[in-house]
């Protein structure tokens, strides 16, 4: 493990290097700020590219600023190239006891192993280590795939770790990163970006065009396809470009199915159903169910997905300008799904509710529209939620210029003033 070692210098800290820690995500910090200093894993999933390995280096940072030496900060990337043959935990375990013979680290080891599920059974590692009483260690583990918590490591795990999903950069960090004023036009400039953190580099749109459908491409290829062994692999590109087309939109398995067999494309229920699941285990897509407000219960069938960021839809497959009202409500649920609201789509009496969001503390009905620009879509918007009976808030929100007050209690709000 010697030549390893070697490598693994370059990209810690034990030299007094400086941290390159890029810009500072400081909502995503203070979550991490109340789980700090106990035993409890803490696991990082989110999409490729939305800053997990800078988020990683944000909280060493923190940790050196709060007096650790960074002899006691491990840092481990899995996708950097020298580290190809560090493939099973037992590999990795080992060169964790180089680090520890060569820097010989007294007190607590801080563990940061970023992209852990190209790691084959890296589940046995960070069970055994979170368990060992002769040790202290806390551990920090990243990955690009949401099955990351499910099946061995939470039953070996137990209750013993906390997630944390981390989402593209949201439309205020957009505006404080390029130092500009909230207001609608720099709205509208994320929506037609959106929030990649890379794509804030790039000012030409065939650069943004190239780099989307490259991550587009990887994370489909390289975290599906080959993870999967699937062979038609047309076929979940497709699916993934009929999702950003129609983000926002109502449609169960059987309508994806219809509309492939419309364009002579062999496809069933059973791989529709399964290619969804892949699509959104990756974070490229998220799932919103139905709710029945009176009942107060989940519906089956039909339901809505949103992508994980507009750039796929603006840059990949449609011209931004034809979507503006989905681009709009896409970002209204990533902006609540990153509070960490559970949403719904809401259904009453045969009229939808764009979104029903709640946490332990509130609940809230949502109508998304770009303009309340006639009295028809006035009396809809408003409409559809005076017929709810309960006392939650009920918000409209638009791109209008200016907010036109309330309506028998329902607040219009600008959408940049979230």
């Amino acid at each position: 493990m010697t030549e390893y070692f070697t490598s693994l210098k370059k990209y810690n800290y034990w030299n007094g290097e400086p941290i390159k820690v890029g810009f500072r995500r400081e909502t995503y910090l203070k979550k991490f700020h109340g789980f700090l200093g106990n035993s409890l894993v803490k696991v990082i999933v989110g999409q490729r590219r939305t800053g997990k390995s800078y988020l990683m280096r944000q909280i060493i940072e923190s940790l050196v600023l709060n007096g650790v030496g960074t002899g006691n900060i491990f840092y481990f990337n899995k996708e950097v190239i020298e580290f190809d043959e560090i493939d099973h935990y037992q590999k990795l375990y080992s060169l964790i006891l180089e680090y520890k013979k060569e820097i010989n680290p007294v007190g607590k080891i801080f563990l940061f192993i970023d992209e852990i599920q190209l790691v084959q059974g890296w589940e046995k590692l960070v069970n055994s280590l979170s368990q060992d009483f002769t040790e202290e260690f806390e551990i920090f583990i990243t990955g690009s795939n949401s099955e990351l918590l499910s099946g061995e490591l939470a039953s070996l795990l137990s209750g013993r770790y906390v997630s944390f999903e981390i989402l593209p950069f949201s439309y205020a960090e957009f505006c404080a990163y390029r130092n500009e004023p909230i207001n609608k036009l720099t709205l509208i400039n994320y929506l037609k970006t959106g929030g990649l953190p890379e794509l804030l580099h790039l000012e030409e749109e065939e650069m943004r065009f190239h780099y989307t459908s490259s991550l587009r491409d990887t994370i489909i290829l390289r975290d599906i396809v080959q993870r999967y062994r699937i062979k038609d692999a047309w076929l979940i590109e497709s699916l993934f470009k009929f999702l950003s087309l129609n983000a926002g939109n109502l449609f169960s398995v059987n309508n994806v199915v219809n509309y492939f067999k419309s364009h002579k494309i062999k496809t069933n229920h059973e791989t529709v159903l399964s290619y969804l699941g892949y699509l959104k285990q990756s974070f490229l897509i998220h799932e919103v169910e139905r709710y029945n407000i009176k009942a107060k219960e989940i519906l089956s069938g039909a339901k809505k997905f949103y992508l994980n960021d507009l750039s796929f839809r603006n840059y990949s497959t449609l011209k931004f300008e034809f979507g503006l009202a989905q681009n709009l409500e896409n970002y209204i649920y990533l902006f609540f799904r990153s509070k960490g609201y559970n949403i719904f789509v809401g259904n009453l009496k045969d009229k939808e509710i764009d979104f029903v969001v709640e946490n332990d503390k509130e609940k809230k009905y949502i109508q998304v529209t770009w303009s309340l620009n006639d009295a028809a879509v006035i009396e809809r918007e408003f409409g559809n939620l005076e017929l709810i009976a309960d006392h939650f808030s009920k918000i409209v929100i638009s791109m209008d210029d200016v907010s036109f007050g309330t309506r028998n209690g329902i607040i219009h709000q600008l959408a940049w003033e979230l």
